[in-house]
């Protein structure tokens, strides 16, 4: 199923250089070459066949897991892959209080419906342009920030993080809740709080894409 080759193929062993890395990745660099720490691909692909196992374990059973990547490159990825499966995702800004207060994100969304049910009933077509505009500034400022995670009525079961050190303010979030986290995590990153860390290139778009492509395809079988 995993060949080491189409790992090497991304770059997904490329880490960062050596005097940008954190010690505690240490287990997981194979060498340096030309000052860049070289990530060790078969524990790479160690750490995807477990994530891959524990998603099973969570799909199976109709619970949802969190995509989270608002970096450049991954954007678009996530996205992807995420609404392959059916399942919630954050690639804007990470709104803080996003898992640890659902409750005022539930009230966004609840504003959310009751634009949509405005320009059913004709309600919209009666407002002045001024409250139109208004509104319409509403509606894309929610659908750009929460539209992803509007279906996702609970806290997700798991949460799917590409670069960790980037998207601290999810890490925190998902540790106070107990949230279990499947990461993926450069030389740079602190992999110690992560349950199921992949260490990889989490700049390559390629890397990343290929990353994904194993989480998610361990969710389609279980899709109704």
């Amino acid at each position: 199923m995993y060949n080491i080759e189409n790992f090497i193929k991304v770059g997904a062993h490329f880490g960062h250089p050596t005097s940008k890395w954190n010690p505690n990745m240490r287990k997981y660099i194979f060498m340096k070459k030309g000052g860049i720490h070289i990530i060790d691909i078969s524990k790479t692909i160690k750490k995807i066949n477990e994530a891959c196992q524990f998603i099973k374990n969570i799909v199976s059973s109709g619970k949802q897991i969190l995509f989270v990547a608002t970096k450049k490159q991954a954007k678009d990825i996530v996205s992807d892959y995420a609404k392959k499966v059916n399942m919630p995702y954050i690639t804007e800004r990470w709104l803080g209080g996003i898992l640890t207060n659902m409750s005022t994100i539930r009230q966004s969304v609840k504003k959310m419906n009751v634009i949509d049910r405005q320009k059913i009933d004709g309600t919209y077509n009666m407002m002045s342009k001024k409250d139109k505009l208004l509104i319409v500034r509403l509606e894309n400022k929610l659908k750009k920030n929460i539209g992803s995670i509007s279906k996702m009525n609970s806290l997700p079961a798991c949460v799917i993080i590409v670069d960790v050190k980037t998207e601290q303010i999810a890490v925190k979030e998902c540790m106070n809740l107990c949230i279990p986290i499947i990461g993926i995590v450069d030389t740079n990153c602190d992999p110690r709080n992560i349950d199921y860390p992949i260490p990889a290139n989490d700049d390559s778009s390629k890397s990343i894409n290929l990353i994904i492509s194993y989480l998610t395809n361990s969710i389609l079988p279980y899709l109704t």
